[in-house]
């Protein structure tokens, strides 16, 4: 699990996309991951899953989305929070007024990465952040995230990847005066 994200770092950096900030790497993932969340929570809330026939007719259905920015341990993400008629929604992937997660979503990922079963991820949330997530919400999470990874990863390469080399020698002189 761990060679995937060591490729995709590798890919990232060779082809000049950032990591970190807008339009990088690590924040299309994250994002990616939360905003998956955010819908399997609210598929799990509601008892069916977007656009399916059986929740037509029921007491609460979805009712748009609000956009939310939450600060990550890797910059700004933009997210769109689904809402429910009744109002009964509580997200526990962002939770409701709360605008910073230190490190929830990038430890998610990096558990993930290192090969974590779902519930080994579960009972870190829980031991570490007090958040129960259920081990079948984890897995659909971790599933559409294998999906688009595989996406990213397969997509048509450019012929020709510019690569520039550095190097250097640091030299430490033992008496140097005025230093």
């Amino acid at each position: 699990m761990n060679d995937w994200a060591e490729l995709l770092v590798a890919r990232a950096r060779s082809e000049g996309v950032e990591l970190t900030g807008d339009g990088g790497l690590l924040t299309g993932l994250v994002r990616q991951v939360l905003q998956t969340g955010l819908e399997v929570e609210m598929a799990e809330h509601l008892g069916y899953e977007r656009h399916a026939p059986e929740g037509r007719g029921t007491p609460n259905s979805r009712n748009g989305s609000s956009p939310k920015r939450v600060k990550t341990g890797i910059g700004e993400v933009d997210l769109r929070v689904p809402r429910d008629r009744a109002g009964t929604f509580e997200p526990v992937t962002v939770p409701k007024h709360q605008r910073r997660l230190d490190g929830l979503s990038g430890n998610v990922i990096s558990l993930y990465a290192k090969g974590l079963t779902t519930g080994e991820i579960q009972a870190h949330l829980v031991e570490i952040y007090g958040t129960e997530v259920s081990r079948e919400t984890i897995s659909k999470i971790t599933d559409e995230i294998v999906v688009d990874m595989a996406a990213w990863q397969n997509r048509p390469l450019d012929a020709i990847y510019p690569v520039l080399l550095i190097d250097a020698i640091t030299v430490k002189v033992r008496g140097a005066q005025g230093r």
